[in-house]
Parts: structure tokens; C-alpha cells; sequence
């Protein structure tokens, strides 16, 4: 990897997974900095929850992130691999935005990983990295998810351009502590 990707942390101490956040407040704040650094640019953000991957430290999976490019590190890992209908390869999901002063982003993860809404996990999630992504390095895959097709095509998934080059698709992480 010849470039440095870099690391943003947040100290947000109100934001536990064992109680439902104060879902806008807290997105307000993640948003503030991601505007800090990404303002006027288009942007997909994938979040993580490390607590979803026993025995690695956020750290550890901040680092996978920036070697791999996703955090994606292990195709036997259940609950891992994302089942569609058309059987297509997606490399990541996530939501893109254009940044501007109004935009609303990050309180639209916390809730589903907080409410486990389709992730089949059955107890919060306390999202502590927040992948920031170029959507110019991606292309969007749409898809309907297994057992959702009521909720019609979807275009949240993704591809890498170069795959020999994923990481170089990052903008930034930021560490939510």
C-alpha cells in the first residue's frame, strides 16, 4: 500500500450497545465530522461493529480494513456473506450520500444495529468504525435480498473497481471510542 489512509476518533461515551441511543444526537455528531473532512463530496459509508468478530480489538480490525479494503477477512465467517436472489458477488454494502451542510447520514446505521432490523443477530450492535468510501472506485450492484423481496431492488451493495486495489477505494476510517 504506497498511501496512507487516514484514522478519525470520536469519543462518543453516550453511545452503548446495551442501551437504545439517542439515535439523531449521536448521528448529528459522527456527521459533523465526517463533514469536517468530506463536505461537497460524494461518499459511500460502510459501518462495523467489531464486537461482531470475536477475538479481534477495533484496532485490529482497523488494520485488516486497511489491508484488505473492507473487513471482510474471512469467507467461512457466518453471517458474512450476503445472499441475494441473483446469486451476484457484492463486495461490501453501503450508503452513498453527496456531503452538504443538511445531509443526515450516520443515525441511519444506528438504528437497524441497534433493532437488529435483517441482520438475523438478535441484539445491538454499537457500530465503532465508520468506513468512508469513494463511490468513483466502487460500482453499485442491484439486487434483491433473499427472503426481502418485498422490499424491491436494491442498490446498497457493491463491487470494487480494482480489486487488485480495494483499499485505495477508503477515504478515511473513523474509530468511534
Amino acid at each position: 500500500m504506497n498511501f496512507q489512509i487516514p484514522v478519525y476518533q470520536i469519543h462518543l461515551p453516550e453511545y452503548v450497545a446495551d442501551k437504545e441511543p439517542d439515535h439523531e444526537a449521536v448521528g448529528v455528531k459522527v456527521d459533523e465530522l465526517i463533514k469536517q473532512h468530506w463536505i461537497g463530496q460524494h461518499i459511500a459509508i460502510r459501518c462495523v461493529g467489531s464486537s461482531e468478530h470475536p477475538g479481534k480489538t477495533t484496532d485490529d480490525m482497523i488494520d485488516i480494513i486497511k489491508q484488505l479494503g473492507h473487513d471482510r477477512y474471512d469467507p467461512e465467517r457466518q453471517g458474512d456473506r450476503y445472499e441475494n436472489n441473483e446469486g451476484k458477488k457484492i463486495d461490501i454494502f453501503a450508503f452513498d450520500y453527496y456531503v452538504e451542510k443538511d445531509t443526515k447520514m450516520f443515525s441511519v446505521f444506528t438504528w437497524p444495529f441497534f433493532n437488529h432490523e435483517g441482520f438475523g443477530i438478535g441484539r445491538p450492535i454499537k457500530i465503532d468504525i465508520v468506513i468512508i468510501y469513494d463511490p468513483a472506485k466502487l460500482n453499485v450492484v442491484e439486487f434483491t435480498y433473499a427472503g426481502r423481496e418485498h422490499e424491491g431492488v436494491r442498490s446498497d451493495g457493491f463491487i470494487f473497481k480494482d480489486p487488485q486495489h480495494k483499499s485505495e477505494a477508503i477515504k478515511g476510517i473513523i474509530k468511534i471510542v
